[in-house]
């Protein structure tokens, strides 16, 4: 349960924050334009953070691979699994579950996103889950439209929020599936569930794509100019007694959404909206997300992308830097990815006396 802002400053205020891990999905620009977007980006303090970093540590991954590499990053932490090599999504519905307050005991979940899914020249494509904004009524009549389907085959079919559903689907377990982020903007042929149950999957999910292509919610939002929300998106399959791995942070910060459930096992959790809010938290160890680049990244909207890393500078960078000159935070790593690459950059107090190294975002250039 997240602990309050007000009991996180009740904290002493001498104590130093050993280690914050700041992860930022899409930090780090495409290839293709990254010299270009990195000339318009005015953020010293990153600048510096970068610039005075020990050698980065990388990684490369599969431009199809089922998870970003931020989800990679987190189900290593997390669950110990590297999904990039399981070629899977994260495990991530029964603690996604647990999160919302669901007992899970027995049986093989999946997480379900209500998604819409547009038709290009010769393909389909899905769209951001996050732009559908699918009201709490919306969700409950699709939700209810779908469930006899789930009902007549066994499939267990549970109500999380208007954006997350859940099936329990034992006999499914084999499945290997995609996060909607990996597939976001893509061909979804090649993201679908593979496996041996796989056909099972596609007749139910055109079955329930019928039931909903002339149901009233739909009828209204397209009426409204709104998408129409035309299909299911499967993923994240996990066993109710999933192994355990200890957290490896004793605080979060910024977690919401699926994301939280990567998290749900660390008992101090805040949401937060500059540095001074996290750095009161005072814990040893922390997990910052700043996720605020991944939405404009996927729909490739770069300008909004640099208008939002404008904002990160001074909210996050400028004063996170300045915390680490005081000794209030004794070492900072950044996680940053984009679609197939990871990149952590690590500066403790002792490297900033790097002087000479002046500050320049090119380690950034993939």
């Amino acid at each position: 349960m997240l602990q309050s802002l007000n009991a996180a400053r009740s904290l002493p205020y001498n104590r130093a924050m050993s280690h914050l891990d700041i992860l930022m999905p899409f930090g780090l620009p495409p290839a293709e334009m990254a010299t270009d977007l990195l000339r318009e980006c005015k953020t010293p303090a990153l600048a510096t953070l970068l610039a005075r970093a020990g050698a980065p540590q990388t990684r490369t991954f599969d431009v199809f691979s089922r998870t970003l590499p931020h989800e990679t990053w987190l189900s290593q932490q997390f669950f110990g699994i590297d999904t990039a090599r399981t070629e899977t999504s994260p495990p991530l519905a029964a603690a996604a579950m647990r999160q919302l307050g669901f007992p899970v005991n027995a049986g093989t979940w999946f997480m379900l996103n209500p998604v819409h899914i547009h038709i290009a020249r010769d393909h389909l494509v899905l769209t951001d889950v996050r732009q559908l904004a699918i009201a709490d009524e919306e969700s409950i009549a699709l939700f209810e439209a779908a469930k006899p389907l789930f009902d007549e085959i066994g499939k267990t079919l549970v109500y999380g929020n208007p954006s997350i559903w859940f099936m329990r689907a034992d006999d499914w377990s084999d499945l290997q599936t995609a996060s909607p982020d990996a597939a976001c903007g893509h061909n979804i042929d090649i993201w679908m569930p593979k496996g041996n149950s796989e056909l099972a999957w596609r007749k139910l999910q055109n079955e329930v794509q019928m039931h909903w292509h002339l149901h009233a919610v739909n009828a209204g939002r397209e009426a409204r100019g709104a998408q129409p929300v035309n299909s299911l998106w499967l993923w994240a399959g996990a066993p109710a007694q999933a192994a355990s791995v200890p957290a490896p942070y004793s605080a979060v910060a910024n977690f919401q959404g699926w994301l939280a459930a990567f998290v749900q096992p660390v008992e101090r959790q805040l949401q937060a909206g500059n540095a001074a809010e996290v750095l009161a938290m005072h814990p040893t160890s922390s997990l910052l997300l700043l996720d605020s680049l991944l939405a404009p990244a996927l729909a490739n909207d770069w300008g909004t992308w640099l208008q939002h890393m404008q904002a990160l500078e001074t909210d996050w960078f400028a004063p996170l830097l300045a915390a680490l000159k005081s000794g209030k935070i004794k070492q900072m790593k950044l996680v940053m990815t984009h679609s197939s690459r990871c990149a952590e950059f690590v500066t403790g107090t002792h490297s900033l006396r790097k002087f000479w190294a002046k500050p320049s975002l090119a380690r950034l250039l993939s």
